[in-house]
């Protein structure tokens, strides 16, 4: 929906009078450095050209509502005093959620909002439908209130939100990214200090698909776990050989090649192996991109992809599958999961006139070898979060 459409589907919802301002954030896809933000790793997320608007208006009867076009059904009225004392359960508690942390920071709401969300980022697609509803969310209340707008503090708050209000442990990457991208760039950061750089994604006649296996990921969380324990166990066993070493990432994969022999078990090398060399190939797509060298990113995506898949051992029959068969379209450059794994989404970066063939040939390949339909979407890259003028 665009401006005009969201202001008429506010007015229906909520009646003609006042101001009515709209906001939109976008979703994220991680477009390499997978599994080592919790390493000391950089990542290299970028927004996405869709995502979720928001329509805003003050009321004068200090109550806060909150109304979605995607649910009509789960709408609430809350007073603007009581709330932070319950969730809902729904996806209200996204919203809720930051305006508790807003009214914790000192930045409480002085009067009512009435609010109408519309996404269209497919829900459990890990395209992070979630910290787009809380960026637009603090984004546009802090604008409403005429406040001091700082992307990097709304990401974190957003992050607060979804972490202590609705009880998910996510890390601050989909937030980040959500509010502090620009069209055509990816974003360099490292998750631990925030410390980042927009890169230019001049993608020119090639798009991003993203592939939603639709496969049900049962094993994330235990797997995850797992994960950060075999991690910190490599780190443990080479930290004696290594000055002032505090996260794996740190080492260079010639470090690595020089002292992986001090890991005695060869599944937690494995694991290790991936995070020194994910890392570097994240700096190596960096330089690629300023070079505009696309054929090169696409080989460090079917690298990352490989490592996930043989070394971390995070994919699943169905993202490989997915992956297999997106390399075999001609204009296909590169091809990986993105994601915790398991399941979820690939993106894979495609000429754009070989994308209709992409989902065709994709699609019905991976209904063949899974049993599964696949859900594709073409798009390029686009702006934070922002207010819609014009």
């Amino acid at each position: 929906m665009n401006q005009e459409q969201m202001k008429q589907a506010f007015t229906d919802k909520y009646g003609a009078a006042g101001d009515i301002r709209v906001f939109h954030a976008p979703g994220r896809v991680n477009l390499i450095g997978e599994h080592i933000d919790y390493n000391g790793g950089y990542v290299l997320p970028a927004a996405l050209e869709f995502g979720t608007a928001l329509a805003v208006r003050a009321n004068e009867d200090g109550k806060v509502r909150l109304a979605s076009v995607n649910f009509p059904e789960l709408a609430g009225e809350f007073a603007v005093e009581t709330i932070g004392t319950e969730r809902t359960g729904e996806w209200m508690d996204y919203p809720l959620g930051v305006i508790t942390v807003l009214k914790q920071q000192n930045q409480p709401l002085t009067r009512g909002y009435d609010l109408l969300f519309f996404g269209n980022i497919p829900n459990g697609s890990g395209l992070s439908s979630s910290a787009s509803i809380e960026v637009v969310t603090g984004y546009a209340l802090i604008s409403m209130e005429q406040g001091h707008i700082d992307t990097v503090e709304i990401a974190v708050m957003s992050q607060k939100a979804e972490n202590e209000f609705v009880g998910v442990n996510c890390g601050i990457m989909d937030q980040f990214a959500v509010a502090n991208g620009v069209k055509d760039h990816a974003i360099l950061l490292m998750c631990d200090t925030l410390e980042y750089e927009r890169v230019p994604f001049r993608t020119g006649q090639y798009k991003l698909v993203i592939g939603n296996t639709n496969k049900r990921r049962g094993l994330v969380d235990s797997k995850y776990n797992e994960r950060r324990s075999q991690c910190e166990a490599a780190l443990t066993a080479l930290q004696p050989h290594v000055d002032n070493l505090n996260y794996l990432a740190q080492l260079t994969p010639e470090q690595f090649g020089l002292l992986e022999e001090q890991i005695q078990d060869s599944i937690v090398r494995d694991r290790a192996r991936h995070v020194v060399e994910e890392n570097a190939r994240v700096l190596a797509s960096v330089e690629a991109l300023r070079q505009d060298d696309l054929q090169q990113f696409g080989q460090l995506m079917n690298a990352s992809h490989e490592s996930l898949r043989d070394l971390y051992e995070v994919s699943c029959t169905e993202l490989d599958v997915m992956v297999e068969e997106a390399r075999r379209i001609p204009g296909t450059l590169g091809s990986r999961m993105t994601g915790a794994g398991f399941g979820g989404c690939t993106v894979s970066l495609v000429h754009e006139g070989d994308t209709d063939l992409f989902v065709q040939q994709v699609g019905q390949a991976y209904r063949e070898r899974t049993g599964l339909e696949a859900d594709f979407y073409i798009c390029g890259v686009g702006n934070g979060v922002e207010e819609w003028n014009g």
